[in-house]
């Protein structure tokens, strides 16, 4: 139970944040990028929480979150946008599109904003549930 309770504050954290720099970024949001949010902060903490013992570094779990947000951005945006026609983003006037859903700019994008977000994500444990103080390694 304590687990899921964590998770699920996490997972409204990550998902307030991600909508919240979207509505700074463009404008505006959709509910949508809450769930999304959600699931990638979920995700890139378990990086690190699961593989601590590894001392992944920094610039390794930057990558892998930064190819698991793409990831996520293109399933949502099938489904969203050209499954159920909903219009959310289309990035096909950007160069290095894919069907519209995700362009290389927003996945590097993606790499320097999980940073952040990995150390947010860290201390929030820390903070919020008494767990172990996160240490880096950089490279």
């Amino acid at each position: 139970m304590r687990q899921l309770i964590k998770y699920s504050i996490l997972f409204i954290i990550g998902g307030i944040s991600y909508f919240f720099i979207e509505i700074l970024w463009r404008g505006y949001s959709h509910i949508a990028m809450f769930i999304l949010g959600g699931l990638c902060f979920i995700l890139i903490g378990l990086i690190n929480e699961y593989y601590s013992t590894f001392k992944i570094s920094l610039l390794i779990q930057q990558s892998i979150s930064c190819l698991i947000i793409t990831v996520l951005e293109l399933i949502f945006g099938l489904v969203l946008n050209v499954w159920l026609g909903l219009d959310i983003w289309d990035y096909s006037n950007l160069k290095f599109n894919f069907m519209g859903q995700i362009c290389l700019k927003y996945s590097m994008l993606w790499f320097f904003l999980s940073l952040p977000a990995i150390i947010f994500y860290d201390y929030l444990r820390y903070w919020l549930f008494g767990e172990r103080k996160p240490h880096y390694k950089f490279i």
